[in-house]
């Protein structure tokens, strides 16, 4: 049996390996990290800083300490004893191949290396691995990290079932919920189902239909209230009345849903729907201090956490 992971690097200290890093910590890891951009060490220690009022109040592991965070000049340094690797590096295939070679030439034989990318699949990368390609794994978070439960998990054609196994347990030692891809597709789950959503928002506006500010009402008002708490499988299942999701699909209601399938928009961003937009949002904001909604979007989510930890039923 393997020890438990207690030693973590973290490759890449943006918005997304900083949240990383915070949640690590406050889970009693040791986090080893690094970034090339300049001044990268303070900002990342600053932002530590900043969440670690949320990680207080979601709660602090045995250990949890921000002076247990280091910062190193390489990517091989900081994986040099490493058990588990989450890279957080941008959004470039010929980045993630350059680097992942590194890291595999550089990490114990047995660390997993897992990647936060958005939209990249494991296999187009993990061949440059020239020792262990069966241990590089997706470790795709949700935004942010450091408060958002979800991870979506997959491996890529050169993945070994070891990898995804450990990397799941890992990741579910930690608090988090993760899921399994049963295969690669570009954006992954979460991302494809919000990209779905936004083309129709998208397309709403530019056929006049509702504002911008009635299209974010529409969902922070309404479904999105439920969505928070149950999926959208469940969320049918129980509009289905006493014969729940099955009797439903039963009913006109459901070929008028498939109807609106067929009616949804194709929507392009052009520099017209962009700027109608972007005045669209800044109206919305207008009346309100931004930085005091990202902080009650902050507070009202940790609340919700706790919530929903509380209710057993809720899967």
């Amino acid at each position: 049996m393997r020890p438990p992971i207690t030693r973590t690097a973290i490759i890449g200290t943006g918005v997304i390996g900083a949240s990383w890093a915070s949640y690590f910590l406050a889970r009693g890891l040791e986090v080893v990290a690094t970034d090339p951009s300049p001044g990268a060490e303070a900002a990342l220690r600053e932002a530590v800083a900043q969440h670690w009022h949320s990680m207080v109040t979601m709660g602090l592991a045995k250990g949890a300490d921000p002076a247990r965070l280091r910062f190193v000049a390489t990517p091989e340094d900081a994986v040099q004893d490493a058990q588990f690797v989450q890279e957080n590096a941008p959004e470039r295939l010929d980045l993630k191949r350059e680097l992942f070679a590194r890291l595999d030439a550089a990490a114990p034989p047995t660390a997993i290396l897992a990647s936060s990318t958005s939209t990249i699949m494991v296999s187009q990368f993990q061949d440059a691995c020239a020792r262990h390609p069966g241990r590089v794994v997706l470790g795709h978070p949700f935004n942010p990290p450091h408060l958002v439960p979800l991870v979506e998990v997959a491996g890529g054609t050169q993945t070994s079932a070891e990898a995804v196994q450990r990397a799941m347990a890992f990741y579910r030692a930690i608090g988090k919920h993760p899921i399994h891809l049963k295969r690669e597709i570009r954006g992954h789950v979460a991302n494809r189902l919000q990209a779905a959503l936004w083309q129709e928002a998208f397309n709403l506006v530019q056929a006049g239909v509702a504002s911008v500010a009635d299209v974010d009402a529409a969902i922070a008002h309404g479904p999105g209230l439920r969505w928070a708490l149950l999926g959208p499988f469940l969320n049918l299942h129980l509009s289905g009345g006493a014969g729940g999701i099955g009797a439903l699909f039963e009913k006109p209601l459901w070929a008028a849903t498939e109807g609106m399938w067929r009616d949804l928009g194709t929507v392009h961003v052009d520099a017209a729907l962009g700027a109608e937009v972007a005045a669209g949002v800044a109206q919305e904001l207008a009346p309100h201090d931004q930085a005091e909604m990202l902080r009650q979007r902050d507070a009202t989510l940790l609340a919700l956490l706790q919530l929903k930890a509380a209710a057993t039923e809720l899967p």
